[in-house]
């Protein structure tokens, strides 16, 4: 009797586990959404991370890696132990079945995963839903104490690009985010003119101010 364990967020490029065997492949009828909040790793109470969960969907699939664990029940142990702690915000396991490209039936069956219900009530951390846009604002501000928000979704755009398997979803978010990014960036530097402008005495000013003015526009 092994382990295995199905990954489709952080632990696609970064398991933090000793496992025996990675598997890139599939499971169906979920998809994978920025759904569930951080508040204590890319995000805070006051300002929470938007990271990874599942939704179920009929007809979708979700691309990501399968661990096996062996060696024992002691080994199995240590692995969900760390899970469980690394993923507290899932406050749900399910057993799914897993697929490799090509194969119409399941190569691997009882995979653990880690989901979260998806109802505010039952679960703090369910976030649900909310306008691609508004996400991106989210995701591009949040920051917390192993780091900031996007890079946790840049780096899940990079692994789903390295395994073969773009997902349409994440790289639509990660534009937006960028997108969100550059605004910040421009208004940072036009900021940074006007304090600059600030500064100096008022002879030349006016000119100064309309080159800053053009230059940022």
């Amino acid at each position: 009797m092994v382990l295995w364990v199905f990954g489709y967020g952080s632990l696609v490029w970064n398991p933090g586990f000793h496992f025996d065997e990675k598997v890139i492949g599939f499971i169906k009828d979920y998809r994978r959404v920025f759904d569930l909040a951080c508040i204590d790793h890319r995000g805070t109470p006051e300002n929470p991370a938007r990271t990874c969960t599942l939704e179920a969907k009929k007809g979708s699939v979700c691309w990501g890696a399968a661990y096996c664990v062996k060696g024992g029940s002691e080994k199995e142990r240590a692995a969900i132990q760390y899970l469980e702690r690394r993923e507290c915000e899932y406050d749900r396991k399910a057993s799914v079945d897993f697929y490799e490209e090509g194969n119409l039936e399941p190569v691997m069956t009882s995979v653990l995963v880690f989901i979260s219900t998806p109802d505010k009530v039952a679960n703090r951390y369910y976030l649900g839903p909310a306008p691609l846009e508004e996400m991106a604002r989210q995701i591009a501000t949040a920051t917390g104490p192993c780091g900031n928000n996007r890079d946790y979704l840049f780096s899940m755009e990079k692994a789903m690009f390295d395994i073969g398997h773009e997902d349409d979803y994440v790289i639509r978010l990660a534009n937006e985010v960028r997108k969100v990014l550059s605004r910040l960036k421009d208004r940072r530097t036009v900021t940074s003119h006007v304090a600059m402008i600030d500064k100096l005495p008022l002879r030349g000013l006016t000119p100064l101010l309309e080159a800053t003015l053009v230059n940022s526009g």
